[in-house]
């Protein structure tokens, strides 16, 4: 059966979502018996490798040096500030809750192009943008009895990864996406392992355990290299929305593996942040289109 592009990019990005929601899961089901800088060293080290080797296999070592600048060098600390809280996250709250308030990311995104890099945004999108983050209130309920101090983290998280986001923009295209993940990967490795030792968090791992964070690390590969595949694949309006079914993943697992369910309150706020994150990418792009 011959799938067009579209089609074919837009199963790429499912599956890439799949991979990170698989990831998480992997680490949470954990359960806290490890530190989480001990875990971000140890399934950096798997993920550092898979990464290394895809990028000999392609002949892109003797270009390591180009990966070390100052943008890849505070992209990798900003992707490094997300890892270390969302794992934190991770341990405390719902699967569902934790990927409702990551869906934010990309209003977060265009919040800093505007204050940061200067790109317009209209009132329409502002509107969207705030509205989103009544969605996010009503998902973490500051002020209720159900509200967790975790929340806050993962929303710092989202701030990293949003400034992670627009670093990279200013990353030259010509520097193959690979050595900027694997410069990102090996410097959240050492972060970990730092941390680890400075603070003696280290705990004796069972062989499970160590397999449960080579799982994580292989299914985090796969989730990235799955979303270049969908990036390169199909227009990246067709694309993009399908990243939103990293909630639908969630909230499934959630289900099969924790027996949790979300609450009215999550999916309603759910349904507003992802309902906006898609208008303001709608009007981006309208925008963008005027302009050409």
């Amino acid at each position: 059966m011959n799938l067009s592009p579209n089609i074919l990019a837009s199963l790429y990005m499912m599956l890439s979502m799949l991979g990170f929601v698989v990831n998480d899961l992997l680490i949470k089901s954990l359960n806290g018996t490890l530190a989480t800088s001990q875990i971000i060293w140890i399934r950096g080290c798997f993920l550092s490798v898979f990464i290394l080797l895809i990028v000999w296999q392609r002949g892109l070592l003797p270009r390591w040096r180009e990966a070390v600048s100052r943008k890849t060098s505070l992209r990798a600390v900003c992707e490094g500030g997300a890892t270390l809280l969302f794992l934190t996250a991770l341990m405390q709250l719902p699967f569902a809750n934790l990927a409702a308030i990551l869906q934010s990311l990309p209003l977060a995104v265009t919040v800093g192009a505007a204050l940061f890099l200067k790109e317009p945004v209209g009132w329409r999108r502002w509107l969207a943008i705030l509205v989103g983050l009544i969605g996010v209130l009503i998902i973490i309920r500051p002020g209720m009895g159900s509200f967790h101090i975790a929340s806050l983290l993962v929303l710092a998280s989202v701030v990293c990864a949003a400034a992670r986001d627009l670093i990279t923009r200013g990353i030259p295209q010509e520097l193959p996406s690979l050595l900027v993940s694997g410069f990102s990967a090996v410097f959240i490795t050492v972060l970990g392992m730092v941390i680890t030792v400075f603070y003696g968090n280290w705990q004796a791992m069972s062989f499970g355990q160590i397999g449960i964070m080579a799982s994580a690390a292989f299914f985090l590969f796969f989730g990235y290299q799955f979303i270049v595949l969908s990036m390169r694949t199909g227009e990246i309006a067709y694309v993009v929305p399908y990243r939103y079914t990293a909630l639908l993943w969630a909230i499934l697992f959630g289900y099969l593996v924790f027996d949790e369910v979300p609450d009215g309150y999550t999916l309603a706020g759910s349904a507003i942040v992802v309902s906006m994150g898609l208008y303001t990418m709608y009007r981006e792009l309208k925008v963008s289109r005027l302009r050409t």
